[in-house]
């Protein structure tokens, strides 16, 4: 897969700031929408970003590894995110997760073979009063059941179809 690195530096853009002790200042809100753009962070753009924000490449690394939010391998073009709390697993989560999987084709932790969707169980998602909670690309769904799961996902299969046409 090829980045385009123009992207990378219009992003860069935004976030870099002129005094060298302040470079690494925008490096998280410039990680997360290079993210956004790409569905992950390309080894391409972490080395980018390492060169315009003058800091070294182990630190990008460092950040890019330790928050959940970013991912160092592709991700599908819908993030799919069970939590597997223990508020959300006494109402079903287990089940809920698997359902997904069935109907994706797709293991916990996986991108389906097409990178439309990526799938991923969460410790805690903190809606716990809402559980089993499942989310898709930032949108709440409470109270799910394994019946619910084709409903929601095919809105988001049929948004492509929509936007293919």
């Amino acid at each position: 897969m090829s980045v385009e690195i123009s992207k990378v530096d219009t992003i860069l853009e935004k976030f870099i700031i002129d005094q060298p002790a302040d470079s690494a200042r925008g490096l998280i809100p410039s990680l997360l929408e290079i993210q956004n753009q790409f569905h992950y962070l390309p080894k391409e753009a972490i080395e980018r970003v390492a060169e315009r924000m003058q800091v070294p490449k182990i630190q990008v690394y460092q950040v890019a590894e330790f928050y959940k939010a970013f991912s160092l391998e592709p991700r599908g073009e819908h993030l799919v995110t069970v939590c597997l709390g223990t508020a959300c697993h006494v109402r079903g989560s287990d089940r809920l997760i698997d359902q997904v999987g069935r109907f994706l084709n797709v293991e916990p932790g996986t991108t389906t073979t097409d990178m439309r969707f990526t799938l991923e169980g969460v410790n805690c998602l903190g809606a716990c009063a809402l559980g089993p909670v499942m989310v898709v690309d930032g949108k709440v769904y409470g109270s799910m059941s394994a019946s619910k799961v084709e409903k929601v996902l095919k809105k988001y299969m049929d948004q492509e179809v929509a936007a293919d046409e």
